[in-house]
C-alpha cells in the first residue's frame, strides 16, 4: 500500500494554483470534471506526493472552515533565504518566521494558503 495524495477544498480555484505552482512549484499533473466540481492533482517534483485541489461549482459564502484536526502540509526547500525572496515577491507574509528548531535539526517557518490552510516550510 502506498499513500497517494491529500485534498482539500479551495474557494478561488485561481488563487490556490497560483500559490501551489508558483510558490511551491507543484505541477499541475491531471483534472477530473465530475458533476459539481473539478479536482486538480498537483504533485513535487519527483512524482511522489500530491495534493488534490476540489473546486466545487457552489461554495459556501465564506469559503471553507477548516477544523481543529488538521495541522499543516509540509514542504522542504533547499534555501529558506531564497524561499523568502519568493514568498514575499508574491506578496505573501509568514504566519511565523523562519526559525532554528533545535530538536529537529531543522530551520522552520510557517505560511497559510489562500484558504488558511497551514503550510510548514522545513530548510536543513
Amino acid at each position: 500500500m502506498k499513500f497517494l495524495h491529500a485534498m482539500i477544498r479551495v474557494k478561488d480555484i485561481d488563487k490556490s494554483m497560483d500559490f501551489y505552482t508558483k510558490l511551491l512549484d507543484m505541477n499541475l499533473v491531471r483534472t477530473i470534471k465530475l458533476d459539481d466540481c473539478i479536482l486538480y492533482f498537483l504533485s513535487d517534483e519527483d512524482g511522489q506526493t500530491q495534493i488534490e485541489l476540489t473546486a466545487n461549482f457552489e461554495n459556501p459564502e465564506n469559503g471553507y472552515t477548516n477544523g481543529n484536526a488538521f495541522g499543516h502540509f509540509a514542504f522542504g526547500v533547499d534555501s529558506m533565504d531564497e524561499f523568502t525572496k519568493k514568498l514575499h515577491s508574491m506578496g505573501y507574509e509568514y504566519l511565523y518566521e523562519p526559525y532554528y528548531m533545535e530538536e529537529a535539526g531543522s530551520t522552520i517557518a510557517f505560511i497559510k494558503d489562500p484558504d488558511g490552510n497551514e503550510i510548514e516550510i522545513i530548510a536543513d
